[in-house]
């Protein structure tokens, strides 16, 4: 019996040790297998674990003539890491302090500190950098870093925006071209030790690991000289009657580019955190507002389009007149003093309401939104930049009497500023509308992204523009000019409260024109939020127009197109 349970042991012992044994070779063969025949996909894979990107820097931003808006500056990061001192706090502190200055016993203590890690000075030079990487101290590192500067200041800087490459966060014309600006024609990629020491290969390019990598360059539209100007009246105007903000839009009406974009209040984007949202915002295309009497441009255009009028069409203005429960009058309109029957540069020059609704009038409530909408109204433009707004035009199914005769004058809907640039500059170019745009396209790139429509003939934009000429000639305007003819017109509205529900005491105040009428090169416009004293479009936009379009005309070289100059007293 005893045997019996001996021998069953023995069976017992005998099967585990020849399991144990079978699972030993087995084994063997495995790392036998894995080491001889499976030996690539390891090493790609410790390769993978060494592998870095290249450090790749952001393109430049230009202006139209080379000028640098945008650069990226590469900095580094300096740190320590007491686990490996071969010296003291006290003999690193001797050694770094030559290129991290500040005092020397401060960094001392911070390199004394228990931390794994210690970060001992943020955004050295490159020279700096390299002097401490000589010294060949195991025990520090650098970790190269890239900040954005926009050697301008404040110029353009709701048009660039700001980059913050830390969080990868960005507004303006550096968030909608990100792709661009960091794109590179070649992955390139090396091999770190865990110290961060470069692995060199036989693969391995010295010009790909030492030579910095950029995206691409990217050109603007936007002329430095004629944004200077812009900005410097428009700060200027703000001033002087204590507005709250302004923006002033100067575009090539014949191809759609923006030559300048100023916007105040300005900040600037090497600073951005310093200032507010509403500070950053570029209002120019997010915020919408009536466009008042500038909208008479557009509504004098519509009729024309629809043949309801042409250049020698009277008009019968009886100074105030109502439509649906809405009385309007005429800002002149004292005592009954009515003009009667007036031809279009009179509606124009005396900014006329009365005659502007009556021509409204002449169109039915699809025709008119129909032309609005060829204009680009209520929808975006189109333009490179980000948040920009469709604006507001009701549906005709909504539209009253009311509703249809405010609109004549500039106050049925609301526009963007870039809207009414956009939509004048196709009047002003023989009638096509052109989207608005701000970076610099190749010939195959414009004919993908910006839209061309013709919406009027070029016989009825040249008689709309002699219109809006002989309108200012009239006038004692101070925006006229002696040696150009200049198609303008102001606007004055008021501000909407911010419910959306009635009006406030504050007001916007516009003025739109291009020059030379006979062949325009530039538009010009520009509207004042909130002015104080004698809040008209010809009393706070006109001498800001006057200023910028007399200092264009100078650095454009533009040909003046009067065969007798105008005198102007």
């Amino acid at each position: 019996m005893d045997k019996d349970k001996y021998r069953d042991f023995d069976k017992r012992i005998g099967c585990l040790q020849f399991c144990f044994l079978t699972f030993v070779v087995l084994f063997l063969i495995y790392l036998f297998l894995l080491q001889i025949f499976d030996i690539r996909h390891y090493k790609e894979r410790a390769k993978i674990q060494r592998s870095s990107k290249i450090f790749v820097l952001r393109g430049e931003i230009l202006d139209r003539n080379g000028f640098k808006l945008a650069v990226d500056e590469t900095s580094f990061d300096l740190y320590a890491h007491p686990k490996y001192y071969d010296y003291t706090p006290e003999e690193l502190a001797d050694k770094l302090f030559p290129y991290v200055g500040g005092d020397k016993a401060s960094l001392s203590r911070l390199l004394a500190r228990p931390d794994s890690v210690i970060l001992v000075k943020k955004g050295l030079t490159r020279k700096n950098a390299e002097a401490i990487r000589a010294l060949r101290l195991r025990e520090i590192s650098l970790e190269v870093k890239n900040k954005r500067a926009y050697p301008q200041g404040s110029l353009a800087a709701h048009v660039l925006g700001y980059y913050n490459s830390d969080a990868d966060v960005a507004a303006g014309i550096e968030y909608i071209a990100k792709d661009y600006l960091e794109y590179v024609d070649k992955s390139i990629k090396y091999e770190k030790t865990p110290n961060g020491d470069l692995i060199y290969n036989l693969s391995t390019k010295p010009e790909d690991v030492t030579a910095p990598i950029k995206g691409k360059t990217l050109t603007l539209t936007i002329d430095s000289a004629v944004q200077h100007i812009c900005e410097k009246y428009l700060y200027k105007a703000i001033r002087k009657t204590y507005a709250t903000r302004g923006a002033v839009i100067v575009m090539d009406p014949n191809n759609g580019e923006i030559l300048a974009m100023a916007v105040y209040p300005y900040y600037d984007p090497n600073n951005y955190n310093k200032y507010s949202l509403l500070e950053m915002k570029n209002w120019a295309i997010t915020d919408v507002y009536p466009p008042g009497s500038t909208f008479k441009i557009i509504t004098v255009a519509s009729a024309f389009i629809n043949g309801k009028i042409d250049k020698n069409t009277k008009i019968l203005d009886t100074g105030k007149i109502k439509i649906g429960w809405w009385e309007i009058q005429n800002h002149d309109y004292v005592d009954g003093k009515a003009p009667g029957l007036i031809d279009l540069v009179y509606l124009f020059q005396h900014s006329s309401n009365v005659a502007s609704v009556k021509v409204a009038q002449k169109m039915d409530d699809q025709e008119f939104y129909d032309t609005l909408e060829m204009f680009n109204f209520g929808q975006k433009t189109g333009i490179d930049m980000p948040a920009e707004s469709a604006g507001i035009l009701p549906k005709p199914k909504n539209w009253d009497t009311a509703t249809h005769g405010s609109m004549g004058y500039g106050y049925g809907t609301s526009v963007t500023a870039i809207q009414m640039a956009a939509a004048v500059s196709a009047i002003a170019n023989g009638g096509e509308w052109i989207t608005p745009h701000i970076i610099k396209y190749s010939k195959k790139e414009a004919e993908e992204k910006i839209i061309r429509r013709r919406i009027m003939t070029p016989e009825m934009s040249k008689d709309l523009t002699d219109i809006l000429v002989e309108s200012i000639d009239r006038s004692k305007s101070i925006a006229k000019m002696r040696d150009f003819r200049l198609a303008a017109k102001t606007g004055t509205s008021r501000r909407p409260k911010d419910t959306g529900v009635g009006y406030t005491n504050k007001m916007y105040t516009s003025m739109v024109g291009y020059l030379p009428a006979s062949d325009p090169k530039i538009l010009i416009y520009i509207v004042i939020d909130s002015a104080k004293g004698d809040v008209w479009g010809s009393t706070v936009a006109a001498p800001i127009f006057k200023d910028i379009s007399s200092e264009l005309a100078k650095i454009m070289n533009l040909t003046p197109d009067r065969v007798k100059p105008l005198d102007i007293k």
